[in-house]
């Protein structure tokens, strides 16, 4: 029977904030019934996890009780005929990959990488490059297994009438621990993707892109360049993408090296950041069609262990918005030219439109629109200074931020960009908290 132990170590993907909490890693489902009891008494109640890829304070309960769901990553079920998996919430997506592959599917929607659990992907309710075609991953879901702190394991489906499915696709884990997932796969001919590179200078090139590519490409995004002002603002590199027609059914399982020590403080500058940027426009964006396999298309970060760690001791904010379709090209331009004038900014900032298919959790993210994602070391004051200066920006758009991403949400941002908070809010489990959560609810 596992037990609680207090730990200090476990940090989210981007490092800050540090926390201690007592854990508890199940190895067995029948373990779970009595952690929930006694965990969900802290008073800073109790929280699943995953494989702590969610950015910020999301995925904590600092001074409560944390389950570490990993151990608890059983296929139940796997149907080839009709694709439908069944599985425990602690398998990762590169295990699920690694099963579904061979057999002709893929994920239906899958974020930057694959170090996710199932349970994590759906609580988040996740989505990827396809989101103008597939949605959410929630959207794929047909059933849950989800054990309250009153003891009872409830299984809902996306038919649901009471609402608690609805809440706990992305529901961030406040509504109790999933503990299984039904979910549809996507079937494929290959491995192989079908990737076309278009280098363009402007925003109006980049929506002019998008909007051409979302009818005839499963998957579409955008590296830009944070930092360019002037006539180069909103230049970058478009990738739009299919599944190959034919080819093997082959498991990518390559990893390259990973970042031993933290990196120093200074290396990430205005001018490493401009130096990098530029040769990057210069010499990834040449035009070309290339077939490749998926996992540098879909993981390309996956293939450097612990690379959080080039950001340094201190760590780093993801800021990731999403702003309506109708104000997005404006908005988007606001932003950049905040960052680019505050010298802040990453090596790898993502665009990308999103469609109107929609979203089945009360707080899931998306919108149709367009969403821009980028990391900021963490420089203190004054890079807490620009992300207010963003959220000012979104605010007035009309948009939202991604709890996944962001560890310093303002609670007032989050009550004015997700609409159904308090619809949400009745179908909270009353023995599941986070850190998160506890801001938000300051």
């Amino acid at each position: 029977m596992s037990d609680f132990v207090t730990r200090s170590d476990i940090l989210p993907w981007g490092r800050t904030p540090r926390t201690r909490m007592r854990v508890a890693r199940p190895s067995f489902p029948d373990e779970l019934a009595g952690l929930v009891d006694i965990g969900s008494q802290n008073p800073h109640r109790l929280l699943a996890s995953g494989l702590q890829r969610s950015y910020g304070d999301s995925c904590l309960n600092d001074e409560g009780a944390l389950i570490d769901m990993t151990a608890l990553d059983r296929f139940v079920s796997f149907d080839r005929a009709t694709g439908v998996l069944a599985a425990e919430a602690g398998v990762s997506l590169a295990a699920i990959l690694d099963l579904i592959i061979p057999a002709g599917y893929f994920l239906p929607v899958t974020p930057g990488t694959k170090f996710v659990t199932l349970g994590g992907a759906v609580a988040n309710d996740v989505h990827g490059k396809n989101h103008h075609r597939a949605g959410t991953i929630g959207r794929w879901v047909r059933r849950l297994h989800l054990l309250r702190s009153d003891g009872v394991e409830r299984v809902i489906d996306r038919d649901d009438n009471t609402g608690l499915f609805a809440a706990t696709v992305g529901g961030l884990g406040l509504t109790g621990i999933i503990t299984r997932v039904v979910l549809e796969l996507m079937p494929i001919a290959g491995t192989r993707m079908d990737v076309q590179t278009i280098p363009f200078g402007s925003l109006a090139e980049f929506f002019t892109l998008a909007a051409e590519s979302e009818a005839t490409h499963d998957y579409t995004v955008a590296w830009v360049d944070c930092l360019a002002a002037g006539s180069g603002l909103g230049r970058g590199i478009f990738s739009r993408a299919r599944h190959g027609h034919d080819g093997e059914l082959r498991v990518d399982r390559r990893r390259g090296p990973a970042v031993p020590v933290d990196a120093p403080g200074l290396l990430l500058n205005r001018w490493s950041l401009s130096a990098f940027n530029e040769l990057y426009w210069r010499f990834a964006g040449r035009p070309r069609l290339t077939a490749m396999s998926y996992e540098p298309f879909f993981y390309p970060l996956d293939a450097i262990g612990d690379w959080n760690r080039l950001y340094g001791r201190r760590g780093f904010f993801q800021y990731q918005s999403v702003v309506p379709a109708a104000v997005a090209q404006p908005a988007t331009a606001e932003m950049l030219r905040a960052i680019a004038k505050a010298g802040q900014g990453s090596f790898l900032a993502v665009l990308k439109t999103m469609g109107d298919v929609a979203s089945p959790g009360l707080l899931s993210f998306p919108m149709q629109g367009t969403t821009l994602a980028l990391d900021f070391a963490n420089r203190g004051a004054s890079t807490l200074s620009l992300l207010d200066k963003l959220d000012a920006i979104i605010r007035e758009a009309g948009g939202r931020l991604y709890p996944a991403k962001d560890g310093r949400l303002p609670p007032a941002m989050f009550r004015a960009g997700y609409p159904a908070l308090d619809q949400f809010k009745t179908h909270i489990d009353p023995g599941m908290s986070s850190s998160f959560w506890r801001r938000m609810s300051r």
